[in-house]
């Protein structure tokens, strides 16, 4: 007849073994930075829960919302699904890494004029992916609406161009006419080409 197991020798032998840690460094917003992280540990969790930096928010945390964008050597991404250790020797800029409240970015500053925010919680990822799609205007990159490729930077983007270039952020709050006027505001700034 088998013994019967106790709760506390039970919960032992069941527990797995934890996962293997790793050291990984990168840029942060500007400061290098090393971190032993377990190699499952999003980008997401490595920014908010070890290095305490809560601008970027947890939404979905599928990579559906894009409440989480960060830029990663300058391009937009899903950090609820990039690995922390997919950013060794790499530079990783959060909204925290982009102005400050004395000295906005001039995202930040457009998103505050142009009111393109109500809740705010998805705002961080709009201004970051707004960064990105400064740098993809300036590197003349096309997207999927843009209509002549051998002419991506000829024209103003479109309404919709803009639109499709943030399609990736969600606002439950419906705040997109402002956001799509922010965006705007930025890239017919005289100096949109230096931001980015």
């Amino acid at each position: 007849m088998d013994q019967p197991v106790s709760p506390a020798t039970a919960s032992t032998a069941a527990a797995p073994a934890a996962p293997p840690g790793c050291r990984v460094a990168f840029t942060l917003n500007g400061q290098p930075h090393e971190l032993s992280v377990e190699t499952r540990v999003t980008l997401l969790d490595a920014l908010r829960e070890h290095l305490k930096l809560i601008g970027t928010k947890k939404g979905c945390d599928r990579g559906q919302c894009g409440a989480c964008t960060v830029l990663v050597d300058g391009r937009r991404v899903n950090s609820c699904l990039t690995l922390a250790v997919m950013c060794e020797g790499r530079e990783v800029t959060t909204v925290e890494g982009l102005g400050t409240p004395h000295a906005l970015h001039p995202v930040q500053q457009a998103f505050v004029e142009c009111d393109a925010f109500q809740c705010g919680y998805c705002t961080p990822g709009q201004v970051c992916s707004t960064v990105a799609l400064l740098r993809e205007v300036k590197e003349r990159r096309a997207s999927a609406v843009t209509p002549d490729l051998q002419r991506a930077d000829a024209a103003p983007l479109s309404d919709a161009e803009i639109r499709e270039r943030m399609s990736g952020n969600l606002c439950r709050c419906g705040a997109y006419p402002n956001i799509v006027r922010a965006v705007r505001q930025v890239l017919d700034a005289p100096a949109a080409g230096a931001q980015g």
